[in-house]
This record gives structure tokens, sequence and C-alpha cells, in this order.
């Protein structure tokens, strides 16, 4: 389905509406960046393709709304059985808690279907360089679920300090690291201690990384 370069991204299109799915075929295999491997059109179907397929996606392009196995299902059996496989989000669907539980399940970014070619493009190579793409909807997302949820509901589970759990729940603002020190009352150093603690023990590589994770281990609550 590709024309080819030295290194093209294997991805999987999974949505249920046929013609949409189609046409976004068409539109990538446009790019010899990217090697379309498999489609399905749903959650059930995709675990289907995975026992057949010629080369494992890197990337996985995931609808939510689908019959049978929606996206937040699939996306969390992508999650448990292919952990080094990046889902991005690709809906129609801009409420809040569909982006933040869609992020919950495992996806690591998160696009609106009406993006243009050279945005879902460019989503596609961030995703798989980096294991993530947020963008200004998601940061809005949030930020909004942030400041209408203070108290976080987990984290014990993580071995996080107090401290600790206040300095990931300050990650997912726009607050500097600067700011947060002084929000905490701590010394700049402190606050990069924290950083570099959480990110060692947990594997974690850059700020946004922080963020998915508060996310996923449900330390701010929707």
């Amino acid at each position: 389905m590709n024309k080819n370069p030295a290194n093209p991204i294997p991805i999987a299109i999974i949505d249920d509406h046929t013609l949409f799915r189609q046409g976004l075929i068409s539109l990538l295999s446009e790019y010899p960046e990217i090697d379309i491997v498999f489609e399905a059109a749903d959650g059930l179907e995709m675990q289907q393709r995975f026992a057949t397929a010629r080369v494992i996606p890197e990337v996985i392009l995931m609808d939510i709304t689908m019959p049978v196995m929606d996206g937040f299902a699939a996306t969390a059996w992508v999650r448990q059985q292919y952990p080094d496989i990046h889902v991005l989000a690709l809906s129609m669907r801009e409420d809040d808690k569909a982006i933040i539980r869609m992020l919950r399940s495992g996806a690591g970014g998160y696009l609106l279907k009406e993006s243009k070619a050279l945005e879902l493009l460019n989503a596609i190579k961030t995703i798989r360089e980096h294991g993530h793409f947020l963008n200004d909807l998601v940061t809005l997302r949030l930020l909004r679920n942030l400041q209408s949820n203070s108290n976080s509901a987990g984290g014990t589970e993580l071995e996080l300090s107090n401290n600790e759990l206040k300095f990931l729940q300050l990650c997912c603002s726009e607050l500097t690291y600067k700011e947060i020190a002084d929000q905490m009352n701590l010394s700049p150093h402190t606050i990069d201690n924290y950083r570099q603690e959480i990110f060692q023990r947990f594997h974690i590589k850059s700020r946004t990384g922080l963020v998915l994770f508060a996310l996923r281990n449900e330390l701010i609550s929707l």
C-alpha cells in the first residue's frame, strides 16, 4: 500500500466508517513515510488482524465510537498486549471526558478527524519518535480538568509522597517548574530532585510523559 522510503512508519487504521477509513488510506498512501499494514472496523477485528499482520504497526490510528469493541477498550488491549505500540486517537468527539478517558486507556495523543493531512502526518511522526503527541486541544482539556479537580483519588499504591503527588498534579498545569516551586514553597533545586526521582523511578523522559503518567494512574480525577 506504500511507496516506500528507507524506514516508513508501519501504521494501522481502526474505524467503523468504511468510507472514512478508505479515504484515510488513500490520503496517507500518498506519503512514502507511511506504511499502512492493516485496517479494521472495530477493536475485535483489530485483534484478529494482529494474528495475520505482515508487520506489527508502530502507530495505530484509533476511532472511539465503534461497535463490538470501542476505542477505549481496544486501546487498553493494545497497551496491555503491545506496550511498545503508540495509539493516536482520531475522533469526531471533542468532549473532555472522551479525550481524557482515551489518554487514560493508553493513547499517547488525540486528534480530531477534521484535522489537515499534514497535521495528522506530523502527529504520527511525533508519537512514533517521542511516544506522545499533545496538541492545544488536549492541553486545554487537561488544564480544565485540573482546575475543576484539585484533589487526587489515587497515588498511594505508587508510593508517592504528598509533595511528589502535588508536584505531579501541578505538572499538568501551565506553570513553569520555577512557578511550581514557588507555589509549593520549595526551592527550584528540590523540585528538580522530585522531577529526576520520578523520571528514574517510573522511566519517564519528559514533562509530557509526567502528564500522561498522572492521567493513566488517575492522579487527577474526572
